[in-house]
Parts: C-alpha cells; structure tokens; sequence
C-alpha cells in the first residue's frame, strides 16, 4: 500500500521514539511486531521468545505483521510501521536458509521507501525485550540494507540528528515521493 511507511533498521537505532513523535504529530502508527511478541509471551510464560524459540518468533511476528496490514487497511493516511512483514520474514531466511517468499515482492507491499535506522551506538541499550547485542543488530541490519532493495523497495537512511529534525526528513521525503 502507497500508504504504508516502514521504518526498519538496526534495534537501538531510534525507530520506537522516531514513530513515536510521528504519531505525537497526529499519524498513526503500528508498533513492533517483535515487542508485542515478546511483552505477551513474558506475561503468559510463553516460549515463542527470540532467546528460546526464534522460529516459533518469527513465524508469530509474520503472522501478526500481516495482520497488522488488514487492520491499517481501514486507517486514513499515512499509516508507519515499526517494522513489519520483510523484517520477520527475513529473520526467518536467516535462521533456517530458505529463501524469501517471491510473492513478497508483489503482495502485502508496503510504500516504495523504506526507512532504515543505521547503526547507533550511542543510544543502543538492551532491555527485558531486547537482550541481544549490538553486533547481533548490526548484523541484522546489514541484512536489511540488501534485502529490502532485493523486492523492489528504495532504502532511505534515517540521518542521525535530532528526533524533530528526524521526523521532518522522514515526512518530506514522504512529501516528494507522493
């Protein structure tokens, strides 16, 4: 969907506080599939955690990134996504060497630009849903950078500058491309 704005990259790159101050600016936003996995499988006990389970993960965030496109479906406007289908779906290339679906290529598309967070040293921190290492985010980012272009998506790279200047470049270069 021309609407559907991704916003990818490395974890700790600023993405969650980036969407955050797109939707403070009246947008809507879907938040991480992961996150969600994860804060849901903490509270219940579950294994299908990317520490204990990563296939059970990633096939659960592809079920709900899909998802998530039906339920924006019915949403105005700009609609981003922290993350979404392309993410889990090319986790699960890695983990179990099985190529990308060629129908991702044409099917549940997302807007022409991706935006990717780089690397951010800076302010990377782990946390109770984040417990892998920064060179694991680097690692899955690089990813990113050649499997996005791959189906057809222009990859943006998000500057490192202030949040408010972050979120003009994302919504202007949204602007030209429109």
């Amino acid at each position: 969907m021309d609407r559907f704005v991704v916003i990818s990259g490395c974890s700790g790159g600023g993405k969650s506080t980036l969407l955050s101050e797109l939707n403070r600016r009246g947008y809507a936003v879907v938040e991480e599939p992961g996150r969600r996995i994860v804060l849901e499988e903490l509270k219940r006990n579950g294994s299908a955690l990317p520490w204990l389970d990563m296939n059970a993960f990633l096939h659960r965030a592809m079920e709900l990134a899909l998802a998530d496109q039906v339920m924006a479906s019915a949403l105005e406007g700009w609609v981003f996504f922290d993350r979404g289908l392309i993410d889990a779906a090319a986790g699960l290339q890695q983990l179990t060497g099985e190529a990308l679906s060629a129908s991702l290529r044409h099917t549940h598309r997302y807007h022409k630009r991706v935006f990717l967070a780089p690397p951010w040293p800076e302010i990377y921190q782990t946390d109770s849903e984040r417990r892998h290492n920064q060179d694991f985010a680097i690692a899955e980012y690089k990813r990113l950078l050649e499997i996005y272009p791959s189906l057809g998506y222009e990859v943006v790279i998000l500057p490192k500058v202030s949040l408010k200047e972050r979120a003009d470049f994302v919504l202007k270069t949204l602007g030209e491309a429109s």
